[in-house]
C-alpha cells in the first residue's frame, strides 16, 4: 500500500531560496543575540556549547545551567518535532507550515519574556534560562523542518557543512570534466551560497541591532519567522505534498 509523505514539493525556485535565505537570516541573527545577550549561549549552534562548558571548566568557572540543558533540550524538541510531523503525515497535511507556525510562537515566547524581564536580568535566573531554551527548541524546529519539509534544501543553521559543500561544489565546477556532475555543483553551489549569505547577513544585523537595542533585537528574527511563515502563503506551489511514496503495511 502506497501513501504520500508531507515532503514540500521544492518547484518554484525564487521562493524556495528566498525561504531559504530568511531562515538562514533567523538562525544567524538569533545566534549572535543569544551569544551577546544570553550569557555568550549559542541557540543556532548548540554544540558550540559544549566547547565553551569544556573551556569553563578547563578555566574553574562557573558552568550555566543554559549551556548544560541547550543540548538536551534541542534533542527533545528535534524528536517532538519528527512526531508532529508524522502526525501531520497521516493526517495528509503538509508538514511545512505548522512547523514554521511552532517555530514563530516559540521566538515569540522567547521575545516576550526577554522584553518582558528587561535586558539587565541575569542570564542565569531561572527565567532567562526558559525563554533561552525556548529559543533552543525554535532552531530544533527550524532544523527538523529543513530536513523533513523542504526537499533538497540546504542546512540554514549549519555553516561549516554549508561552507564545505560550497567550496567543493565550485572545486567541482572549476576542476571537474563531467558536464551533468559540474552541472548539479552549479545547482548546489547556488543553493549553497544562498544560506550561508543569509546567516552571515543576520550575523551581522544581530549584532548591530543587539548593540543599539538589547534584547528588544529578538524582534528580528521573530518578525522573519512571520515572513517565512507567509512566504508559503504567497505561492499556492508549497501546498503540494506527496513529493515522496512511501512503503506502508
Amino acid at each position: 500500500m502506497k501513501r504520500s509523505s508531507a515532503v514540500e514539493t521544492v518547484s518554484d525556485p525564487l521562493r524556495t531560496k528566498l525561504l531559504t535565505f530568511v531562515l538562514s537570516v533567523i538562525a544567524g541573527s538569533v545566534d549572535v543575540i543569544g551569544f551577546l545577550g544570553l550569557g555568550t549561549l549559542f541557540i543556532a549552534h548548540v554544540t558550540g556549547n559544549l566547547v565553551i562548558l569544556a573551556a569553563r571548566s578547563t578555566a574553574g568557572e562557573h558552568a550555566s545551567a543554559a549551556h548544560l540543558l541547550s543540548v538536551p533540550v534541542f534533542v527533545i524538541a528535534l524528536v517532538a518535532a519528527r512526531l508532529l510531523a508524522a502526525g501531520l503525515d497521516r493526517s495528509r497535511i503538509v508538514s511545512l507550515r505548522p512547523l514554521l507556525l511552532l517555530q514563530f510562537l516559540l521566538l515569540s515566547g522567547l521575545l516576550t519574556i526577554c522584553i518582558g524581564v528587561g535586558s539587565l536580568t541575569d542570564p542565569d535566573a531561572a527565567i532567562m534560562i526558559g525563554a533561552a531554551m525556548l529559543g533552543v527548541s525554535a532552531m530544533a524546529v527550524q532544523n527538523a523542518l529543513v530536513q523533513l519539509s523542504l526537499k533538497d534544501a540546504p542546512s540554514t543553521a549549519v555553516m561549516t557543512t554549508n561552507l564545505t559543500r560550497l567550496v567543493l561544489d565550485l572545486g567541482e565546477v572549476w576542476l571537474g570534466t563531467n558536464p551533468d556532475s559540474r552541472a548539479k555543483a552549479v545547482t548546489r553551489a547556488r543553493r549553497t551560497g544562498v544560506a550561508i549569505a543569509g546567516f552571515v547577513a543576520g550575523a551581522g544585523l544581530g549584532a548591530w541591532c543587539q548593540a543599539h537595542v538589547g534584547l528588544w533585537s529578538l524582534v528580528l528574527p521573530t518578525g522573519l519567522a512571520l515572513a517565512a511563515l507567509l512566504i508559503t502563503c504567497w505561492s499556492p506551489r508549497f501546498e503540494q505534498a506527496a513529493d515522496h511514496a512511501q512503503s506502508s503495511l
